[in-house]
């Protein structure tokens, strides 16, 4: 048997007004429609079913045993398409940017600046996202991407945007702590928290094998943010990311230890569009990263 065909969003719309007012005239006021246009549609509705829907009451309808079915289907997809519409609007918003950035450089770096970005352009709306995988700019999706190598494709304007480095630290407790005894002692009072990544890359590798070799290993992390989260609760020293620790540096929560290890970490890219992207927030929002990132490498 073959599927029955799905009367048009038109008919049902015009059903559903006139079965929740009970009055075809009333239907027509709501929906800016004559009643002769509403009674037509009720009709042709009707006869695509291949059975009534309403049966007179005095000057009003009321709905048949196939109309109150056919009106809790049509009012429930009718709410589902209402909070479809309402989940989109704000990707209709004329001040939406689409940012893609790594999310250690968006959890140290970025996010406490973004006060100070919403007050430089108050219309702004910020989509951001740590997808990485998200490698294209094409201006619905993404208008600005970070990360650690250019996408070279055609048509973007692309350019090295920050140069991260790797740093020790701990937190200002445990610096305090660790300040009054020396460097061989360290070992007694405190243990090595590790990023994966580091212990398998060759070129960080012998930082494990050397410098920290005297530090027991006490955890081994593949999220850099939750390796932060453990050197600020005091667990123990990290090799990590500048830009990651960028904030709570500054705050005084973290200390850099200038015993330890200090290495040039990966060079940040930014892209865009080249030329005049799809709104001008989107270039007022890649000026703006500019500029931090000037400030940022002055400092």
């Amino acid at each position: 048997m073959s599927a029955q065909r799905i009367p048009s969003l038109k008919l049902l719309i015009g059903f559903e007004a006139a079965a929740r007012l009970g009055h075809f005239s009333r239907a027509a006021d709501e929906l800016c429609l004559s009643q002769s246009a509403i009674s037509h549609q009720i009709s042709d509705l009707e006869k695509q079913l291949g059975q009534p829907l309403f049966h007179r009451v005095g000057r009003g309808v009321e709905l048949t045993v196939a109309g109150e079915v056919l009106q809790r289907s049509v009012r429930q997809s009718i709410d589902m398409l209402q909070n479809g519409l309402d989940n989109i609007a704000t990707y209709l918003d004329p001040g939406l940017v689409t940012l893609v950035c790594p999310a250690p450089l968006l959890h140290g770096w970025l996010q406490p600046k973004l006060d100070l970005l919403q007050a430089a352009l108050p219309d702004l709306c910020l989509v951001l996202s740590c997808d990485e995988t998200a490698r294209f700019i094409d201006e619905v999706d993404v208008d600005i991407a970070i990360g650690d190598r250019p996408i070279q494709e055609a048509g973007l304007a692309e350019r090295l945007f920050l140069q991260d480095e790797w740093i020790t630290v701990c937190s200002a407790a445990l610096a305090r702590q660790l300040a009054e005894l020396p460097l061989a002692q360290h070992s007694l009072h405190t243990g090595l928290l590790c990023l994966e990544s580091m212990l398998t890359n060759d070129r960080t590798a012998g930082l494990f094998r050397g410098q920290f070799g005297h530090l027991r290993k006490k955890a081994i992390y593949d999220d850099p943010r939750l390796l932060l989260d453990a050197v600020l609760r005091g667990r123990g020293i990290a090799c990590l990311p500048r830009l990651l620790a960028t904030d709570n540096l500054d705050q005084g929560r973290l200390a850099i230890l200038t015993d330890y290890p200090c290495l040039n970490g990966p060079g940040w890219w930014i892209s865009k569009v080249a030329g005049q992207p799809r709104a001008e927030i989107v270039q007022q929002v890649f000026d703006w990263l500019l500029l931090q990132a000037f400030s940022t490498t002055a400092q």
